[in-house]
């Protein structure tokens, strides 16, 4: 039996909901999950310049201003960044098609060829979990699971940190201790962006 990997959650903020009509990246933060141990005291985290405006109304759910960017490195340098930091693991993001349809379509814009790996969504880790359940957004699993909300929600950095406990407290329950009790017990396959 081998144990569970290494995991690297992770969020990221935007200029809006679709990168397919132009919308970027302003933000990236991910932690290493390890041992199950939330390794928070070494985060990774960058704003990033989308080389675009943000716009009024989605500068108001998160509070990233196009000034908190402008001297920000750009994608083709803080998303190689990120991968090296999450190298050697598996990436877990909640509602992880969004998170990984940005970094899809931004990986073009890095030089070279950029290989995205797996990503674990604990949105569909909840759904399993609680099949009976309808809603299952970062705020409503987290209060399902008795965690307490962060005061900064819609900033990477805070959600990646409610995302990383949701995730072991989801572990926790399911008693997930090995590689194929995630396969066996969760549906790996089906839970993977």
């Amino acid at each position: 039996m081998s144990a569970l990997p290494s995991f690297t959650v992770f969020d990221t903020e935007t200029t809006g909901l679709d990168p397919q009509r132009g919308h970027r990246i302003i933000e990236i933060a991910a932690v290493r999950v390890e041992n199950g141990k939330i390794l928070s005291d070494a985060p990774f985290h960058s704003l990033v310049n989308p080389e675009r405006a943000i716009p009024a109304e989605t500068a108001q759910i998160h509070k990233i201003r196009d000034a908190d960017v402008a001297s920000a490195p750009t994608i083709d340098t803080v998303l190689p960044r990120f991968l090296e930091f999450a190298a050697g693991s598996l990436l877990v993001a909640h509602n992880a098609d969004f998170d990984m349809g940005f970094l899809e379509v931004e990986k073009n814009y890095c030089w070279g060829y950029i290989d995205l790996p797996e990503c674990l969504c604990t949105m569909r880790l909840s759904q399993n979990t609680f099949p009976h359940e309808f809603r299952h957004s970062l705020d409503i699993v987290s209060q399902r699971l008795g965690l307490a909300l962060p005061e900064k929600r819609h900033r990477a950095l805070p959600d990646v940190l409610l995302t990383a406990e949701v995730l072991l407290k989801i572990l926790s329950l399911k008693e997930i201790r090995t590689m194929e009790d995630l396969q066996k017990k969760a549906g790996l396959k089906q839970l993977v962006a």
